[in-house]
C-alpha cells in the first residue's frame, strides 16, 4: 500500500485550516511544515492550528535545522504539540544545509562531519528530554514520539537506521554555492546506496517534482535538461513523477518491487492528484 504525507505552509488562516482538512478528508498520513527560520512559517505554531481541525493526520517538521534548534526547546515544542493533537507529533530534524540560517544565531556553519556529529546529538538529546529527562510539562503523549530523519549523508543515514522510526531521503546531495541548491543524487546506483544505509528502518521519498500528463516523454526530457540528470534515471527514481494516472501508478509499484518504497511525501501543488492515485493503487 502506498501512502502520501503531505508538505505545506500556512499564507492566511483559512486556507491553512482548509488544507488541513482536505488532507485530512483525502487520506495523507501527514501534514509537515518545513522548518528555515526567516524565510517560512514556524512549523508548531502552524501544526499546533492544524491539530485543531483534524484527527488522524500525523503533524511534524519537515525538518528542523538541527544546528538552530536547542534540544531543550525543541523538545517542548514537540511535546505541546503532542498533547494538543492528541499524540500525532513527529520529531523531524536535519543537519541543517542553509548558512543562512546558522548566521542568524550567530553561528558559523561546521563543515559536514561537524554538521552530522551536531545532528545526532541533538536528536540524542532532544529524545532523552522527551522522555522525562529535564521536561516536566508539558509530558508528550505518545512515548516515544516518532523520530524522523531527513537528509542523505551516508554517516547520518547509517545513524537513522539503528535509532529513527522513519528516514526521509530527498535525493539531494551537496549544497551549492547559493546556500539553497543542492546536487541531486538520482541515479540507480546512488538510490540503491542509501536505500542499503536505510536498512530496515520505514523510508520516505521526497518528490521534487510530479505532473499529471499525457507526454510523460517531453516532460522527463524537460526535466533532465534542467537538472542535467541522465532522463532513464529521473524515470525511474523516487523523486519525480510524470505520466498519466496509471502510468505514475506503474511507476509506484515498480519502486516498491525494486527498492522498498511505499510512502512519499508531496508538496501543496499536487495535493488535488492524490485522490486518483490512492483510488488506483
Amino acid at each position: 500500500m502506498v501512502t502520501f504525507s503531505l508538505q505545506a505552509q500556512p499564507t492566511d488562516a483559512a486556507g491553512w485550516l482548509d488544507i488541513a482538512r482536505r488532507a485530512e478528508q483525502i487520506g495523507f498520513d501527514s501534514l509537515y511544515v518545513a522548518d528555515h527560520p526567516g524565510s517560512c512559517a514556524a512549523p508548531f505554531v502552524a501544526l499546533a492550528a492544524a491539530a485543531a481541525v483534524t484527527t488522524r493526520l500525523r503533524l511534524g517538521s519537515y525538518v528542523s535545522n538541527a544546528g538552530v534548534r536547542e534540544p531543550i526547546l525543541l523538545a517542548t515544542d514537540v511535546a505541546t504539540l503532542d498533547v494538543v493533537s492528541g499524540g500525532r507529533a513527529v520529531l523531524g530534524l536535519g543537519a541543517g544545509h542553509t548558512p543562512a540560517e546558522w548566521a542568524a544565531v550567530g553561528k558559523v556553519r561546521p563543515g559536514v562531519r561537524g554538521r552530522v556529529d551536531h545532528c545526532i546529538e541533538v536528536a540524542e538529546r532532544t529524545r532523552a528530554i522527551l522522555a522525562g529527562d529535564g521536561l516536566d510539562k508539558p509530558r508528550p503523549v505518545q512515548e516515544p514520539v516518532p523520530l524522523l530523519i531527513g537528509g542523505g549523508n551516508s554517516r547520518l543515514l547509517r545513524w537513522a537506521a539503528g535509532h529513527a522510526d522513519l528516514i526521509g531521503l530527498s535525493g539531494l546531495g551537496r549544497t551549492l554555492e547559493d546556500g539553497h541548491s543542492h546536487e541531486t543524487r538520482w541515479s540507480a546506483g546512488q538510490v540503491d546506496a542509501q536505500v542499503e544505509l536505510c536498512g530496515d528502518t520505514p523510508t520516505e521519498a521526497l518528490v521534487q517534482r510530479f505532473e499529471i500528463t499525457d507526454d510523460a516523454g517531453r516532460t522527463y526530457a524537460e526535466w533532465a535538461k534542467e537538472w542535467g540528470e541522465d532522463e532513464a534515471d529521473l524515470v525511474a527514481a523516487p523523486y519525480a513523477f510524470a505520466g498519466t494516472r496509471d502510468e505514475i501508478v506503474a511507476q509506484l509499484r515498480e519502486i516498491e518491487r525494486r527498492w522498498g518504497i511505499t510512502r512519499y511525501a508531496v508538496r501543496l501543488p499536487v495535493i488535488d492528484a492524490i485522490p486518483a492515485i490512492l483510488a488506483a493503487y
